[in-house]
């Protein structure tokens, strides 16, 4: 089967050029300034097109939370927002820390409408099983609280963990991350680490301000920079995650680590509960975000906030590299089809009626954001047209050496 979409504008070294883009079997097969024969055409009209996002952190909650959230319901909704690819996090029931769960999670999720990959999970006793598991992204430790029961503390625990794997994601808050990195200087580790979800100043100094930053990168989310901790007073625990939202200053110090580079990655950090759950004294911690992520950033980049380059290289591209995601990240020659087409100048309001995640809102309801995706192509395969959805399974990653 070849496609070509025509009438595409794309970034070729930081500058927009209108190009056509023929695929072939799954694969980008040409990127050129004519228009060659295929079976089927899409037109662009003139849109912005870029490769599609990479999320390499979403909790689709499957197995054992599938109320809120499963692979299905899940990727409908990344598909709507212009992801294309999702690596999921392991604190799902039973957590994703052996490799039978692995195994039982990869049945699960080939239901998925986008590709998918995993997160294996870290606890003090599984470092056999690390060493073992197969076609993973990475590692994930956490050292502060969240949903699950995986939190470690034991810093030699913690050194052996970041030995075993190539690459870990840390959930570390306020002084864990500066325990973190001390962790791999002392022991001299020379493994990658990943900050998830860096939320504060403080956070962002300790990862990037030492002798290895080179071996640290570093992620935020879409809602640490656009709300802050006065949102709180109207959102109440609709506006509650881990980490928590910090202040105005926190949140320019992430903008500014955008700016300079020391921030690596956005990720949405989808962490679907059902409005009743969020309504309990007891409330769980998360917001849905794989729906609003690129919508919000391109509304950024209309209101001069950032640039289209610097979307594409924190979504896309840095994520594919950051976990050696083979043949995806980049509008190239022979790598794999999957592409978001975004209408720039699109203005829509976000409506929870809108959201095909199962929990069925958002912390943005009600804002109007300028720049919207239109049309999501996975593998070659249109996956997301304008509101429609079509139920084309897609495939586990794969990755590098």
């Amino acid at each position: 089967m070849s496609t070509l979409i025509k009438n595409c504008r794309l970034l070729i070294k930081g500058k927009l050029f209108a190009k056509n883009i023929l695929i072939k079997n799954g694969k980008i097969a040409k990127i050129t300034n004519k228009e060659p024969k295929a079976e089927k055409v899409i037109d662009a009209k003139s849109n912005f097109v870029l490769p599609g996002l990479i999320d390499a952190h979403v909790h689709f909650r499957e197995p054992g939370m599938t109320h809120k959230e499963d692979f299905l319901s899940g990727s409908m909704a990344a598909a709507k927002g212009g992801i294309t690819t999702i690596l999921d996090m392991p604190n799902t029931i039973p957590p994703t820390t052996t490799l039978d769960a692995l195994e039982e999670k990869r049945r699960l999720a080939a239901k998925s409408i986008v590709n998918y990959g995993f997160n294996f999970g870290s606890t003090t006793e599984n470092i056999s099983d690390i060493k073992k598991a197969k076609n993973i992204a990475a590692v994930k430790l956490y050292m502060s609280y969240t949903t699950g029961d995986l939190i470690i503390r034991d810093f030699e625990a913690i050194s052996d963990i970041f030995k075993a794997s190539r690459t870990t994601i840390v959930h570390a808050e306020d002084d864990f991350v500066r325990d973190a990195v001390e962790i791999l200087i002392k022991n001299k580790i020379r493994n990658h680490v990943h900050f998830a979800h860096v939320s504060s100043e403080k956070e962002l100094q300790y990862a990037k301000s030492n002798k290895i930053k080179k071996q640290i990168s570093v992620e935020v989310t879409p809602h640490h920079l656009f709300m802050d901790s006065k949102d709180l007073q109207s959102l109440g625990a609709f506006a509650e995650m881990k980490p928590g939202l910090k202040t105005e200053r926190d949140q320019k110090a992430l903008w500014e680590g955008i700016a300079n580079g020391n921030v690596d990655t956005i990720a949405s950090d989808h962490a679907p509960h059902l409005k009743e759950e969020k309504e309990k004294a007891n409330y769980p911690f998360g917001v849905p975000g794989v729906e609003t992520m690129l919508p919000l950033l391109l509304d950024a980049f209309n209101n001069k906030k950032l640039d289209l380059s610097a979307i594409q290289k924190l979504c896309c591209e840095n994520p594919a590299k950051i976990f050696r995601i083979k043949n995806k990240g980049f509008l190239k020659e022979g790598y794999d089809a999957d592409l978001v087409i975004a209408d720039l100048e699109k203005r829509q309001a976000v409506r929870n009626d809108d959201l095909l995640t199962k929990c069925k809102w958002s912390p943005f309801e009600g804002k109007i954001l300028k720049g919207w995706p239109v049309m999501t192509i996975i593998n070659g395969n249109l996956v997301y047209d304008d509101g429609e959805i079509f139920d084309v399974k897609a495939k586990e990653v794969q990755y590098a050496r």
